[in-house]
């Protein structure tokens, strides 16, 4: 059961590396959410704002790689154009969009005002 549990973790990790290796947006991402973690160092933001600004980097991130689960799903379903199909990677993507906007509007609300009192 040990061993069931740790391959787990692995092939989960794999999933992990595969997304960030081999996808532009999830580079994207996560550059981006590497250079907000350290300007929240930078601005020595609240704690409150750390755990807003981490979980909506998780968000993003998590639904990117859900986008790319499903992406990858139908596109190995379906090499014909299919209305559902692109619908469905047409959702997912939209989650992933929708998530990233709110996250600059969170970015905005939270760096704002520090910037604005560091000037």
């Amino acid at each position: 059961m040990e061993n069931k549990l740790l391959r787990s973790f692995y092939y989960a990790c794999q999933g992990i590396k595969h997304a960030f290796v081999s996808e532009r947006n999830m580079k994207i991402h996560g550059a981006v959410a590497v250079f907000v973690i350290a300007a929240a160092f930078y601005f020595d933001i609240s704690h409150t704002e750390y755990l807003i600004i981490l979980l909506t980097i998780a968000a993003v991130i998590g639904l990117e790689m859900t986008n790319t689960a499903i992406e990858s799903l139908v596109n190995s379903m379906t090499k014909d154009h299919c209305p559902w199909a692109a619908t469905a990677k047409n959702v997912a993507a939209g989650a992933v969009l929708f998530a990233a906007a709110f996250a600059i509007i969170i970015g905005l609300v939270i760096f704002v005002p520090y910037i604005v009192q560091y000037w």
